[in-house]
């Protein structure tokens, strides 16, 4: 397997225990750990949950639901597909068309500049779940105290970490191309963009600044939230828990019921096992978007070389 730039190799076999050392965070959870990883999970998603009816009777309509839907799925498979899958661990090749389309469309999540996002990426992979990860929750220890320290950490409190990634270093290959650089130095005009559109065609089908104003609080400030926290859950919760049927050198795990919000990158643990693979959910059941958006463009004549997993593949990485 050819490893991309920033990636470390894939280990054959899981970390052996006399090098945990090495790695922040323990082998086992205990109940307290548990607990304290449920609360901080379960909590925030009740009170998304229980705002939904609330607001609806206030400034809700299927407008809106459509309006949000839209935008969240084409940001969110423009960051799984375009930053990640394809900029960061080159799964396959595109055309410049599409190429840039994945660009535009990852930068709509507003979650930083392309070049930033794929260097701290890479970063990532070099040193998962070790010392030098830019956001592992494991990052202070396994205590309970330190493991809700590391959680926060690896949410959100990286991104305010005053220590920046060197992209000439991590993202090379992003830097000498003027088509990457073009639409992440643009960064601003896609967030404009991102923001202003749900209020645009909001208020063209509504007829009116109240309908505007509806669609750009929930196709834009909610839609743009709660994209923002299922990625940052993959860095978070699916480095603490979830099944983990692969050999990876980290704490990656598979979280199921993030999967179709996160269009398949929940299925962590098999992506941190074979990081170029197209596809994270290859068992059965495992719902994964993004892969079946890359089958069209591959067979639209967009995509092309794209790094499938075999069974053989497969079976070579599962955990005996």
């Amino acid at each position: 397997m050819t490893v991309q730039a920033g990636e470390a190799p894939m280990s054959a076999a899981p970390t052996p225990a006399s090098q945990t050392s090495a790695t922040l965070g323990g082998e086992k959870q205990g109940p307290a750990e548990r607990l304290a990883l449920a609360l901080f999970i379960v909590l925030p998603f009740l009170a998304l949950l229980a705002a939904v009816p609330v607001a609806w009777g206030w400034g809700l309509d299927w407008t809106d639901v459509i309006i949000a839907t839209v935008m969240y799925f084409t940001a969110c498979h423009g960051i799984t597909i375009g930053y990640h899958r394809f900029f960061t661990h080159r799964a396959f090749k595109a055309n410049r068309p599409l190429k840039i389309a994945m660009a535009v469309a990852g930068s709509l999540a507003v979650e930083g500049p392309l070049v930033r996002w794929v260097a701290d990426h890479r970063k990532h992979h070099k040193f998962s779940d070790k010392a030098g990860d830019p956001h592992s929750p494991w990052r202070y220890g396994e205590t309970v105290p330190a493991l809700l320290k590391g959680l926060w950490w690896a949410h959100i409190g990286w991104l305010f970490d005053s220590e920046q990634t060197p992209q000439h270093v991590y993202a090379p290959d992003l830097v000498k191309d003027r088509d990457l650089r073009t639409v992440s130095r643009l960064f601003w005009l896609w967030t404009t963009v991102s923001m202003l559109l749900p209020a645009l065609v909001g208020g063209l089908v509504g007829g009116s600044w109240q309908s505007a104003l509806s669609a750009f609080f929930w196709g834009s400030l909610v839609r743009v939230a709660l994209l923002h926290h299922v990625t940052w859950s993959i860095n978070s919760i699916c480095h603490a828990v979830g099944a983990r049927p692969f050999r990876s050198r980290d704490r990656s795990g598979n979280v199921w019921w993030l999967a179709v919000l996160s269009c398949g990158e929940s299925w962590h643990n098999l992506h941190h096992a074979d990081p170029t693979s197209a596809r994270h959910g290859v068992l059965r059941g495992q719902i994964d978007s993004s892969a079946r958006l890359i089958r069209w463009f591959e067979l639209a004549g967009w995509a092309r070389d794209v790094r499938w997993p075999d069974a053989g593949r497969i079976a070579a990485r599962r955990v005996a």
